[in-house]
């Protein structure tokens, strides 16, 4: 499978395509995993579907279980290589999808490697008018049809 763009030049379809150059440590006809060229810590890797869609909503089920699959076998990989107790999985989708291409960053943490959430310093609303806003929406989706076969949702 190759990697499609109909727009703007995307270098991660290049990189999958083999038109720019990239250490590649995994692939397979779904994606392909490779190193960040701007590293959190030596080992952060890159798993990057060739599908080219910037929001993981476009992907599908199969895909994603594949990306969590091969993210575990990389935290794995990356323990046994750097002595690691800790790790971070991370995707930013949709309008915050920096290379209009969705992927993951896995990279392997250390005390005081001074990686850290940032955000803003405004108060952010916790209720439960929120999560059952939430809930209606997962129970209304293909997500609960696909995935709860019918089952009672369940919430707690």
């Amino acid at each position: 499978m190759s990697a499609e763009n109909f727009g703007e030049k995307c270098v991660f379809c290049e990189i999958i395509n083999r038109q720019a150059p990239a250490y590649i440590v995994y692939e397979n006809d779904q994606l392909m995993s490779f190193l960040d060229i701007e590293p959190i810590n030596e080992g952060h890797v890159l798993i990057v579907p060739k599908q080219h869609v910037d929001t993981i909503a476009e992907l599908s089920d199969g895909t994603l279980a594949d990306i969590m699959r091969i993210a575990k076998q990389m935290v794995v990989a990356l323990q046994k290589i750097y002595g690691n107790k800790g790790y971070s999985i991370m995707q930013n989708g949709g309008a915050c999808c920096d290379f209009g291409h969705a992927h993951f960053h896995v990279f392997p943490r250390y005390d005081a490697d001074g990686f850290g959430w940032t955000y803003g310093s405004e108060e952010k609303e916790i209720s439960e008018e929120i999560a059952e806003r939430i809930r209606t929406q997962l129970e209304s989706s293909e997500f609960h049809k696909r995935n709860n076969g019918g089952n009672e949702w369940k919430t707690k």
